[in-house]
Order: C-alpha cells, then structure tokens, then sequence
C-alpha cells in the first residue's frame, strides 16, 4: 500500500468520451495540471495508432517538464504471425520516448479468436514478444489486461496464464480491466484475492463505470491487494465513464490515511478538476463527489441548525481538505439557521436579529412559491438582503422599456429594437439599439444608456442565459424563470428572475446582475 501507483487515462481512456474532442493543445495543458495534482503516472496516448498521439509526445519531450508523474505511452500487443521488433505500432512505442509503456493484451478466449482472429496460443506468444521486447529496450512495460474479469469468469485457466506469461516475460504489473463495466465490488473482490495467490504478481485495476461501481470496485481492487488503479478526472470515458480518479484518491488518503499525492496537493483536487473542464469544454458536474459545487452544499432548514453548531454533523469531511468549501442553499425549505449562515457566507452578520431573519425567511419561501430559486443565484438573494436591510445600491431608476421585433423577410432574419428610459447620475437617458433578440437589445440598449455615468461596466459582460418553465402545464402561458450569469473577467455571479413574460423575468435578471456587477466593483452611486 505504500508504493500505490496512482496512475491517469485522462488522456487516452477519458478522451473516449462522447462529444470530448483534445487537440494536442489541450494534452499538454492537462498533462500539467495531472503533474500538478501530483499523479505518479499519465498516459498520452497511442502513438503509432494516430497521428495526433504521435505528435503528442513528440510534442511532450520538447515541452513537458514533469515535476511528479512519468509519461506512459499506451499501445498493444504485436500483430499476429509477426515479429515484436518488425511490428511499426510496437516499435513506435519506443520511439515516443516514454520511459513506460502499457500494453494492452486480451485476457479472453472469445475475444482472442473472434477480435484478433487468432489462436489462443498465438496470443501468449504475442504478449511473451511484444513484453520482452520492450524490456530489452530499457522500457518498464505495465500490461493491461482487456476484459480480464469477463474471461476469468469464462476460462479462468486461460485468463490466469495471460498473466503468468506478462510476469515472466519481464511485466512490471498486470492491470486487471473491468473493460466492459460490468462487475460488482464483492465479484472484483474475490477475483484480485484469487489472482494474487495464484500469480504473486503486482496487480493494478482498470474499472469502467456501467454499474455505477467503478470507484467501489477499484476500492475494493485495492483492500483485496492489488497496488495500482487507473482512472480518470471527473470520471471522463466512453459510455458511463471510467473511474472518477479524484474520488478513489480522495477516499483512499481521506478515509483509508493513505498518502498517494505529494503535501497539499489534495487540496488543489477541486481546482484542478475544474480547470481541466475548462479545458475539455465539459460542464462540470455540480453532484461530483468532493470536488462538485454541491458536494457540501446544506439546502434543509433542519441541516442548517446542526451545521450551525457543528459543520461535521452533516459532512463526512473537511471540504478544505479537497480544495472545496461549505455552501448554504437559499429555497422554500429554509429556516433561519439557513439562512444565517448563507448571508454569513456572503458577508453578513444577522445574528441576534430574529425579527429581521423572519421578515427575510418569509419573504424567501414566498418568492419561491412564485417561482423564484435562489440556490443558484448567489447574487440576487445579497441584493435581496442588502434590500432587506435597507443599503441595497441604486445606480439607476428605470422609467420604461420597450422591445419591437420586426421581421423582414427580404431582409433577412428578425431585428429587434429596445428603447430604454432610465434616470442615472440625475441625468434622463433615452436609448434605442438593435439586437439579436429582445434580451440582446435590451442588454445592448440598457448598457449604452448606463455607460456615460458608469464606465465601468464595459468590464462586465453576459456569458450565459438560462430560461426555465416552472408551471410547464400552461405551455406558453407559463411563468418563466430566467437565470443569468454575469462576469467581469475575473469572477462570474448569476441573478435570477421570474415573471409571467420571459422578457419581463430576464430584465429582472439582467438589470439585477448589472447592478450585482458595480456593486462588486465598489462603485458609488452617481
């Protein structure tokens, strides 16, 4: 347990993914940020296989000064009837530069002879050549297994050999895949306590995430003796994903005390997990375990008042621990423990003042039950108590708005046109512009009418526009929820806004987020 190799696919394996696409501009980039979280091992890539991978590590040993991890380079065993040392793919694995190199080699009958189209006995020799081979060439070679667990079940004698033949020809390790996800942690289990006794090899796990098991089943890899698991950043891979790398770390330093990652580099996790889904362009995913924005999000009144007393009542960790951090959700389930500590989060102090905290719990569950949320609007529930407690900035007075869409069709598509009336720095604007839609020319005309008293706001712009329908019965009748994020390049807020129009609840939104927007820039009114 203290030599666990912690190794990552994110790049190989988590590229599978379904609409993930990396340039090999994007390898390089999370390539540092796995180096700097402190994995011991990244996988590029197939070189040989692709072009891209190819240039890769080309593109690595020029550009990549890895301070924790080693490069891997992934690719399989040699071709049937050939030769390790003629066979271009094997021999492009050497040329990549890579100290490691992880094979991939088929563990069950079936698939030898209907895959490769090849002799069960053919496949042995493939993987005695290609492993030995490599080794003469200064390589550690790691082997994966393929669809170990499927084949154990089907020819246990069979899949076992495959193993001894890796170990003997000079494999470092044999990584045992669950390469179709379809395992249960008991089943994986017993299977690494029966393949360790009888191979006395070193054992990795490579786990899929079918079941929903990929992270209990390396969990479970690992109790039962094997000493190094792959996975990925934010559980990336085909189908239902791999492995969520960050949790099985997580669980093993934080629940099993096990020291995989150099000092504080935990604590960078969630960081680093969000960066690389900047990367990848995938959202993240707020539920996550650890690294998610929800991970130690409280919404229930009843959890507030424990965690007042006492944060762990309802955390099985220290959020600090991984980089993340406690959040109160603001909702219709409130009480006033919630909503202390969340205006305690966002810098205000209300204890003592029970009166104040009943008028606002009130007036939350009311808006809510018109439709308002604030548990992804951070920014409208502080406007809403710095109105509550009567120092909620006011740059500008609205007079009226108005939204004309006109479609020509000789023309074109739609044009609409905003005109705005509004007060500012005790001077009446009036301004009309043209946009792509009502809320682009609303946005485009309320700026330009703001942008003589408050310059400012050329820093702050609108990234991202979210519309819901939370009484869908009613079809296009329905009040409309409008959530709206803000940023001014260095930080991002979002304001809500309900109404029965979408124009209406997204000038709400709008307008509420512009004034979020000088207010965190501490700009006085004018």
């Amino acid at each position: 347990m203290t030599d666990l190799h912690v190794y990552d696919t994110t790049l190989r394996d988590g590229a599978q993914q379904e609409g993930l696409n990396l340039s090999i501009a994007d390898k390089l980039a999370i390539a540092v940020l796995l180096d700097d979280l402190g994995v011991g091992f990244i996988e590029g890539g197939w070189p040989g296989a692709n072009p891209s991978d190819t240039e890769f590590f080309a593109r690595a040993q020029r550009e990549l000064s890895l301070r924790n991890a080693t490069l891997a380079a992934f690719g399989a065993t040699r071709r049937a009837g050939t030769v390790a040392a003629d066979d271009p793919q094997v021999r492009a694995l050497v040329d990549s530069g890579a100290s490691v190199v992880t094979l991939v080699a088929k563990a069950h009958v079936r698939h030898v002879e209907i895959a490769l189209r090849t002799t069960p006995h053919e496949n042995l020799a493939m993987v005695r050549d290609t492993v030995g081979w490599l080794t003469s060439e200064g390589r550690r070679v790691f082997l994966d297994a393929e669809h170990f667990f499927d084949g154990y079940r089907s020819d246990r004698d069979y899949a076992l050999e495959v193993i001894h033949t890796a170990l003997e020809a000079g494999a470092e390790l044999v990584a045992l895949c669950d390469t179709n996800g379809g395992m249960l942690p008991h089943q994986v289990s017993d299977v690494v306590a029966d393949v360790l006794d009888a191979t006395a090899g070193r054992l990795g796990i490579h786990c899929h995430n079918d079941t929903g098991c990929a992270v209990a089943n390396s969990m479970a890899a690992i109790r039962a003796g094997a000493t190094h698991f792959q996975g990925t950043v934010n559980g990336y891979g085909e189908r239902t994903g791999n492995a969520d790398l960050l949790s099985v770390i997580s669980n093993l330093q934080l629940k099993e005390g096990l020291d995989l990652l150099p000092p504080t580099r935990l604590a960078e996790a969630t960081r680093i997990a969000h960066q690389i889904s900047e990367v990848t362009n995938v959202p993240p995913y707020s539920r996550q375990p650890y690294v998610g924005a929800s991970a130690f999000a409280h919404k229930a009144g009843l959890h507030a008042s424990a965690i007042k007393v006492d944060p762990d009542l309802y955390q099985h960790t220290d959020p600090l621990a991984v980089g993340n951090d406690m959040r109160m959700l603001v909702s219709g389930m409130a009480g006033r423990a919630s909503i202390e500590l969340k205006a305690r989060e966002l810098g205000f102090d209300l204890s003592g003042q029970s009166d104040l905290l009943s008028r606002i719990v009130k007036r939350v569950k009311d808006l809510e039950a018109q439709g308002w949320t604030f548990e992804a609007a951070d920014a409208s529930f502080d406007l809403l108590l710095r109105e509550e407690l009567g120092n909620r900035p006011s740059y500008f007075r609205v007079e009226s708005w108005r939204i004309i869409t006109d479609h020509t069709y000789t023309k074109g598509g739609p044009v609409s046109e905003a005109t705005v009336k509004l007060w500012a720095a005790g001077e009446r604007v009036v301004v009309t512009a043209e946009g792509n839609g009502p809320v682009d020319s609303l946005d485009r005309a309320v700026r330009q009418a703001l942008l003589v008293a408050y310059p400012e706001l050329a820093k702050i712009e609108l990234i991202d526009f979210r519309v819901r329908l939370f009484d869908a019965a009613h079809g296009t009748d329905a009040s409309t929820r409008v959530l709206i994020e803000h940023s001014d390049g260095v930080t991002s807020w979002e304001t809500v806004g309900v109404a029965a129009n979408i124009v209406e609840a997204s000038w709400i939104s709008l307008t509420d987020g512009i004034t979020y927007g000088l207010m965190r820039q501490g700009v006085d009114v004018r």
